[in-house]
């Protein structure tokens, strides 16, 4: 994918209206995910690429009164979409690159990402930006509500060796990029990759 994000919006905005309504079983599969991030009340936390905010109720949640959540997307419609289902309430929406994200360098406990990796245009880079803004021993949540397998059966297409995603492309991946992967479940009803943010990103 090219650094060109006019195909990414192009995509999402074609689809925000009815996201929520193509996917309504989703809820439990993303509570499920935010728990295993192990927050803690005050705790500060993105959801990067955030689409229509599904994740941002158990998000707050999780941290509490006290605590921050955002939500960064690159595309308008999906952040209307997140406001029109009030999810606004539970944290700042941001339209925002996650390539580049206005946020100070350590300043989060955590960031949750939802299907984003297969969106990323400079996986590595991209990936390092988000260790740039969570501080050393932090979490990343990398998340999908469906495996691997039955995402590509739903897609028509089959699981290549190149796929980010596979254990053994994934785990070195985030090496490069300044974490380390600590868990990975890739089963028919959720993928999961849990990293910790290293002392330095790479």
């Amino acid at each position: 994918m090219s650094d060109d994000h006019t195909h990414v919006q192009e995509f999402f905005s074609a689809r925000a209206t009815d996201w929520d309504d193509r996917f309504p079983d989703d809820g439990p599969a993303y509570a499920a995910a935010v728990a295993d991030l192990q927050l803690r009340p005050g705790d500060r936390v993105l959801d990067a690429g955030c689409g229509t905010g599904r994740a941002l109720p158990p998000l707050r949640a999780a941290v509490g009164p006290s605590g921050v959540v955002a939500g960064a997307d690159l595309t308008p419609a999906m952040l209307e979409a997140a406001t029109r289902a009030g999810r606004h309430r539970e944290g700042a929406l941001l339209l925002a690159d996650v390539a580049a994200l206005p946020l100070r360098s350590g300043s989060l406990d955590a960031v949750f990402a939802a299907g984003l990796i297969a969106h990323l245009p400079r996986p590595a880079e991209n990936l390092r930006e988000l260790a740039r803004v969570v501080r050393p021993g932090g979490v990343l949540a990398l998340f999908h509500p469906i495996g691997r397998a039955a995402l590509a059966a739903r897609q028509g297409r089959r699981i290549t060796p190149d796929d980010l995603r596979a254990e053994g492309n994934l785990g070195p991946l985030l090496a490069r990029s300044g974490w380390r992967m600590t868990s990975y479940v890739d089963e028919d009803a959720r993928f999961l990759a849990l990293a910790v943010r290293e002392d330095r990103a790479s």
